[in-house]
């Protein structure tokens, strides 16, 4: 990997908090995921995405929800099943006027019932935007 692509890389998985050792469990899975960003948490971390089979305990999840994908509450509840203290979701969903499109107040309204908090946003591809949940137990 180039000097220059190396940083590209540690612009979008660094910007998510992800370093290198870091075990990442990925949800929601599809074929219309962002291919480039797996790829990126994946060099940045230096191992494979584990899947949602996976009984590891993990650093972050990350979790590609889109419109009608089923409860949210219940999906956020697993993807913490193996997440470390201290542990981040990154929820995942398709950008307005994208097919599978997530308001944001459907996400503000989740979280807190699956007992996590949105602390950030942010667009990480030309079709995903991102929010960071956390435990309202760990106030990070």
């Amino acid at each position: 990997m180039g000097e220059a692509e190396a940083a590209a890389v540690e612009n979008v998985a660094g910007n998510l908090g992800f370093k290198d050792g870091d075990l990442i469990q990925e949800f929601g899975y599809d074929e219309d995921v962002d291919f480039d960003l797996r790829d990126d948490i994946e060099d940045l971390t230096g191992s494979e995405l584990l899947t949602e089979d996976d009984h590891d305990v993990v650093d972050a999840a990350i979790l590609w929800w889109r419109d009608g994908d089923g409860d949210l509450v219940d999906t956020l509840v697993d993807a913490q099943t193996t997440l470390a203290p201290g542990g981040v979701v990154w929820l995942l969903t398709p950008k307005s006027g994208r097919d599978g499109y997530v308001p944001a107040s459907d996400v503000q309204e989740a979280a807190p019932t699956a007992g996590l908090h949105v602390t950030t946003s942010a667009g990480v591809s030309s079709d995903w935007s991102a929010n960071r949940l956390v435990s309202k137990r760990t106030n990070k």
